[in-house]
């Protein structure tokens, strides 16, 4: 398995929008699976924030993870954000999901970002596991998520 950044893979690009669009559609109920394609092919050619990885398994696509500025209209004041991490179904439990958020992780530090935050539905307890802390708990576009953070050593 090779993480990269998607604007080396742009061949994934339909994909992984479609699987965004069928993941997370409940939160961005404004956003169209056109308008998700865009915003991943903007985010390909950006060499700096905000910028996507995918995982790459034998030419197939099985996951992805960002680094974006923002990631909750309603928090503006925390900055920046790991995103969009995303493992196929049959791909899970395997690692995948930690060697992506790992993958952004790294990416921070060497950016020198010192803190980073993230809001989940589901995978909370994966997070504590790899060093993710609570911040709060509320509700987001009509769903309950939890707002987690890690600081980096300098």
């Amino acid at each position: 398995m090779n993480i990269d950044f998607l604007g080396q893979h742009l061949n994934v690009l339909p994909e992984l929008a479609k699987l965004h669009f069928d993941e997370w559609k409940h939160l961005s109920l404004d956003t169209t699976l056109e308008d998700r394609v865009l915003k991943l092919r903007k985010m390909a050619e950006s060499s700096d924030v905000p910028f996507f990885v995918v995982a790459i398994d034998m030419n197939e696509l099985v996951g992805s993870a960002a680094l974006v500025k923002e990631d909750m209209r309603t928090r503006k004041d925390l900055y920046p954000w790991l995103a969009s991490v995303f493992v196929k179904p049959e791909f899970r439990r395997s690692g995948i999901g930690t060697s992506l958020v790992r993958r952004i992780e790294g990416e921070a530090t060497r950016r020198g970002m010192r803190k980073l935050f993230l809001f989940t539905e589901h995978a909370r307890d994966l997070y504590s596991k790899l060093g993710w802390y609570d911040l709060e708990e509320c509700e987001y576009q009509g769903v309950n998520v939890a707002i987690m953070f890690k600081e980096f050593a300098t």
